[in-house]
């Protein structure tokens, strides 16, 4: 079976602009929920939502704060997408 190659590439592009994008937004949450556990553990508070709830807003607040980077990332990628076509 073969590929065309500038299928691959655009496969390949699309899973790195993916990537750039969802990365600082788990990154903060996978952040915000270490230290909640870590919170948890010492005060001995074994409650699912503590850890749930602060992680949602700061995703969301990271989310909202990065809009307009990643708005532009994703012009960028749709204007290479349509040269290419």
């Amino acid at each position: 079976m073969t590929y065309d190659e500038s299928t691959v590439e655009l496969v390949r592009q699309t899973l790195i602009i993916t990537l750039k994008i969802a990365a600082p937004i788990l990154g903060a949450g996978v952040l915000i929920g270490l230290i909640v556990s870590l919170l948890q553990s010492v005060t001995s508070i074994q409650d699912q939502t503590l850890s749930f709830v602060p992680k949602i807003v700061v995703m969301i607040v990271v989310a909202s704060l990065l809009l307009p980077w990643i708005t532009q990332r994703l012009v960028e990628y749709t204007a290479d997408l349509l040269t290419l076509m």
